[in-house]
């Protein structure tokens, strides 16, 4: 039987030339997913007549800026052993290192701030930045193939991940192969994008519900994609911080989608308290 073994070769260079210019390939997949979404959300917008792709855009520059900081200080805390003794590097976030739990509070906060001074209901904000948000995180896990970083285990897998000497972990011999986590994640995000529009186009849920299922979505396929990577992380009871970070936030989501749904119960049963009681004891109409 013919066995047919193939691998996803990284790329030679991290950074792309055009003319004299050098681009970096991270800032480039970090650009378009964030071009993806602006346009995305612009579109839901317009289509729900909450606001104009020009508003977005705006918002959107906002929320990138917030997200960009927010993101970086998260990396920086959560391995400050790499940054304690080259402070300087704290800033060169095009070498890569962004975490994006800090990403979604630093974007999501300073947005909504935007989305409020130009009138939108933050709810509606967040419903339709949610699958935008997703696609964005798609586009730009590539940016950690260009770096040849944030891989998992090895592995020999068809779909398995080729580094190049420079970037194999010590350890591992040269020619060792690994899960292309970056590629999971890539896909988990596309699909989850994929799915939001779905439930938002089929489903009627109350405003901010559709944000709180991609928080959920995302977090449930960071908790087994965190458990391939062999990046060094703090680590508690054997898993690493990131997976218990996105379990407490399953976790949130499921307490606040279940207190909604008791509290919605409620209220039903608060107005179908029995029959009309303006019938009761009324004078029966005469009939001519």
């Amino acid at each position: 039987m013919l066995v047919l073994v193939a691998s996803i070769p990284s790329p030679s260079s991290s950074s792309l030339h055009i003319g004299p210019l050098r681009v970096t390939a991270y800032g480039l997949m970090i650009g378009l997913g964030i071009a993806a979404a602006v346009w995305l959300a612009g579109r839901r917008a317009e289509a729900r007549q909450v606001a104009s792709s020009d508003d977005i855009a705006a918002i959107g520059m906002w929320a990138v800026a917030g997200g960009l900081v927010g993101a970086r200080l998260y990396h920086v805390l959560t391995d400050w052993d790499r940054f304690a003794s080259d402070l300087g590097a704290i800033p060169a976030i095009w070498r890569g290192g962004l975490g994006i739990p800090g990403g979604l509070a630093g974007g999501v906060f300073v947005g909504l701030l935007a989305a409020r001074r130009r009138g939108i209901d933050v709810r509606v904000m967040l419903d339709i930045a949610a699958p935008a948000v997703a696609l964005a995180q798609a586009i730009g896990r590539w940016g950690n193939w260009w770096n040849q970083e944030l891989f998992g285990r090895p592995t020999s897998l068809p779909w398995a991940l080729q580094i190049d000497d420079a970037h194999v972990p010590a350890g591992y011999a040269s020619g060792t192969t690994f899960h292309p986590t970056f590629l999971y994640e890539s896909m988990w995000s596309l699909a989850l994008c994929g799915v939001l529009l779905l439930v938002d186009r089929r489903m009627s849920l109350r405003p901010g519900r559709l944000f709180v299922l991609y928080l959920g979505g995302y977090f449930l396929g960071r908790v087994w994609i965190e458990g391939l990577r062999i990046d060094p992380a703090p680590d508690v009871a054997g898993l690493r911080w990131n997976q218990w970070l996105s379990i407490a936030v399953l976790v949130g989501v499921v307490v606040f989608l279940l207190v909604g749904r008791v509290r919605g119960a409620s209220a039903r049963s608060d107005v179908d308290v029995g029959p009309d009681e303006s019938a009761v004891g009324s004078e029966p109409s005469e009939v001519s």
